[in-house]
């Protein structure tokens, strides 16, 4: 009996540990470094509403999110700056806008004391276009009264990759300065007329930081995770505002009330005294008709979560939420996603 029983329950362990485990879905994607820190706390805390999903981002620039997505080589792509209708026409089936966050892109330095500085757009962009070479110079002198400026070059510092950063930096400055717009204009990528580049937002920030003289331009989040100083740029209100959450909230006062149906919008210099000027949605790209049931169905209950619980988690990381109406429309963008024609979603 005692010989039965324990064959028995070496029989029951071996059926058990022969149990093939639940298999995880994983769903790839790649882009911008804009949103990446969010993004990474946002996979890691969906593995706790549903342990079968794992997710494996690439932060490599919203140029190669694009790319990617459109050679289906990732499951969804990220931008921070909206696909033109070229590329949109380049992609094999209908990819949908669905934002995540709001971010502000920020002028951030290395001086001695880490001053707080105030730009104008002109300013700025005479500085990129390598017109205003020095700290000293007069234009920035008069600006930031008080403050001992160092009689030194600034070394400049831009993105090498492409990048929806740089996107909505040069968008902003091709709003304020019509020499800019005629001479480097809008893009993902620009031919920049002075200074070094630095690959992602980490490139720019780390180049920054080791730079005396440095001036770049980061997402938020790097410049505070690198305890580096950011400054305050006049808006459109001619109010010179610092880049915080509800400064970057205030920029997207306006277009909750105008968002186009593809989400396709600008937000840079944006009416309003309390609005951030340079301050932008990021961007999730996905197919509206997905080419493998399970891991779309994966991704939609994803971009829902993200879309209402993953919200709460933006103020921490420097990230403006989702104004409730931009939500509204995104559910109605998500049940849109089908496969073979078919609601991945069911009915909410």
């Amino acid at each position: 009996m005692k010989t039965a029983w324990l064959t028995a329950l070496a029989l029951l362990a071996t059926s058990a540990f022969a149990q093939p485990a639940a298999a995880q879905t994983l769903i790839n994607g790649a882009g911008a470094t804009f949103p990446y820190p969010i993004y990474s706390k946002w996979f890691d805390e969906y593995t706790k509403v549903d342990p079968e999903v794992r997710f494996n981002y690439q932060s490599i620039g919203s140029g190669g999110g694009i790319k990617q997505v459109t050679a289906r080589t990732v499951d969804f792509g990220a931008t921070d700056g909206p696909m033109s209708d070229e590329q949109l026409k380049a992609a094999p089936s209908e990819l949908l806008h669905i934002p995540t966050v709001m971010g502000a892109v920020v002028a951030t330095y290395n001086l001695p004391s880490s001053p707080k500085l105030k730009f104008t757009g002109d300013i700025l962009a005479d500085i990129f276009l390598g017109k205003i070479t020095k700290w000293s110079d007069p234009k920035i002198a008069s600006l930031n009264a008080g403050v001992s400026l160092p009689d030194q070059p600034i070394v400049v510092v831009h993105r090498s990759d492409g990048s929806g950063t740089t996107y909505i930096w040069v968008d902003y400055l091709s709003k304020i300065s019509s020499e800019w717009d005629k001479k480097v204009g809008r893009g993902t990528s620009v031919n920049w007329p002075v200074g070094l580049g630095g690959k992602g937002n980490e490139g720019v920030s780390g180049q920054v930081k080791s730079q005396p003289g440095a001036l770049g331009y980061v997402e938020l989040a790097y410049a505070v995770k690198n305890n580096l100083p950011v400054a305050s740029v006049k808006n459109a209100a001619d109010k010179f505002v610092t880049p915080v959450i509800a400064s970057t909230t205030a920029a997207a006062a306006g277009a909750a009330r105008s968002m186009p149906d593809d989400f396709r919008v600008s937000l840079t210099n944006p009416a309003g005294d309390e609005a951030y000027p340079i301050a932008s949605f990021t961007w999730l790209l996905v197919y509206r008709d997905q080419p493998n049931e399970l891991k779309g169905r994966a991704l939609a209950k994803f971009l829902w979560w993200m879309s209402h619980e993953g919200q709460k988690y933006a103020d921490d990381l420097l990230y403006a939420p989702l104004p409730a109406p931009v939500v509204k429309q995104i559910e109605a963008k998500i049940k849109q996603i089908t496969y073979q024609g078919k609601p991945l979603l069911a009915a909410r």
